[in-house]
C-alpha cells in the first residue's frame, strides 16, 4: 500500500508541513483541522478517500505540529491562515481552479472565511461541528459571549496571553489533550481559573475507545514539542477577524454544502446552533446547503470517533460533483 507522503512547503511566508495520499491529478480533497488537532485528525479519511480516486492533501496549519509558528498574536488571522491555504493550493494542484474542502472545528471556521473569501477555488465543501455564523456589525463577538456566558467560557478564558498556557502547564501535556478529546459534555465549555477540566491535578484521564494510546501519543508529542501558544493565538484574533472581515458583512456562503455535526457536540448544544439550524437561519446564510447530518450519540470529534460513516458522507456528496 502507497505511504502518506510528506512535505514542507513554503507558502504565504512560512513553510507548511502537509501530508498527502493519491494519484497526481486526482480531484484534491482539502482537510483542514480543528484545535487541539493536526493533519493526523483526518488519518481516516486521507487513507480511504484516496483509494476511492481522490488526493487528499492534509497540512497542519500555521502554528501547528511541523508547520512554523509566527511568534506573534497577530499573525494568525483569517486572513493569514486563509492565505496560506491558497497559496497551498497553487503550489500541490496548480492545474485545479477549484477543490474540493472538508473542515473540522476551527479548520470548519477557516473552511467558511476560505468559501467567503475564494468561493473560486472551492468546488463544494463538507464541514463539521461549527456552522458558519454571519459578521453581526453591531457588536464584537467577544462581548457577545461574555454577555451570554461569562468570563469562565472557554473562548473568553484563552484570550490573556499566558494565562491559560500556564494553568494548562500546571496540569501537563498529556492531561490537558486527554481532557480534551475525552470531553462529552453536550454543553458549553467553562474553564475557571485554577480548575481546569474539573478534575484534581492528579487525576488519570481515561482516553476515549477511538483514540488508542499509541495514536494519541503522536498529538502529544507534537504539542509537548510546540505548546499550545500558536494554537490559542487563533481565539485571540476573532474580534480581529471582526473587524477585518467587514467588507464582508452580509455575505453568504455560495458553495455547496453538507453540514455534519453530533449531537453530543458541545457546538451543537450551545449558542443557539440548533435552533439556528433547524429554524432555518442556517440555510438562508448558506443558501448552497444541501444537507444537515445530526449524527445520534456522537461528540466532537466526529471524525474519528465514527471515520467509516464520516468517510462514506464525504465520498458520497463529492460524487455529485
Amino acid at each position: 500500500m502507497e505511504e502518506i507522503r510528506h512535505r514542507t512547503v513554503h507558502v504565504n511566508g512560512i513553510d507548511m508541513h502537509v501530508a498527502e495520499k493519491g494519484e497526481e491529478g486526482a480531484p484534491v480533497i482539502l482537510f483542514i483541522h480543528g484545535f487541539p488537532e493536526l493533519w493526523y485528525s483526518w488519518r481516516h479519511q486521507i487513507e480511504a478517500l484516496s483509494a476511492l480516486g481522490y488526493r487528499a492533501v492534509a497540512p497542519d496549519l500555521r502554528g501547528y505540529g511541523d508547520t512554523e509558528a509566527p511568534a506573534t498574536a497577530a499573525e494568525y488571522t483569517c486572513l493569514h491562515v486563509v492565505g496560506d491555504l491558497v497559496a497551498l493550493l497553487d503550489s500541490v494542484a496548480p492545474d485545479q481552479d477549484k477543490v474540493f474542502v472538508v473542515g473540522h472545528d476551527w479548520g470548519a471556521i477557516i473552511a467558511w472565511y476560505l468559501c467567503q473569501f475564494r468561493p473560486d477555488r472551492v468546488k463544494a465543501l463538507v464541514n463539521m461541528s461549527v456552522v458558519f455564523n454571519p459578521r453581526n456589525p453591531k457588536r464584537k463577538p467577544l462581548e457577545t459571549l461574555k454577555a451570554i456566558y461569562g468570563p469562565d467560557y472557554y473562548v473568553c478564558r484563552f484570550q490573556e496571553p499566558g494565562e491559560i498556557e500556564d494553568e494548562f502547564a500546571r496540569f501537563g501535556t498529556e492531561t490537558i489533550l486527554k481532557e480534551i478529546y475525552s470531553y462529552r459534555n453536550p454543553g458549553p465549555l467553562f474553564l475557571p481559573k485554577g480548575k481546569g477540566f474539573g478534575h484534581s491535578l492528579d487525576a488519570q484521564i481515561t482516553l476515549p475507545s477511538w483514540l488508542p494510546e499509541e495514536e494519541f501519543n503522536y498529538y502529544y508529542t507534537k504539542y509537548e514539542k510546540n505548546g499550545f501558544t500558536p494554537k490559542i493565538n487563533y481565539y485571540r484574533n476573532i474580534d480581529k477577524n471582526w473587524e477585518l472581515t467587514a467588507p464582508w458583512t452580509g455575505s453568504q456562503i455560495k458553495v455547496p454544502v453538507k453540514f455534519i455535526v453530533g449531537d453530543q457536540d458541545l457546538t451543537y448544544n450551545s449558542l443557539g446552533t440548533k435552533e439556528y439550524i433547524n429554524k432555518g437561519g442556517f440555510k438562508s446564510n448558506v443558501p448552497f446547503l444541501q444537507e444537515v447530518v445530526v449524527m445520534e450519540g456522537v461528540a466532537h470529534f466526529l471524525n474519528q470517533e465514527k471515520p467509516d460513516e464520516i468517510n462514506k458522507h464525504i465520498y458520497d456528496f463529492f460524487q455529485k460533483f
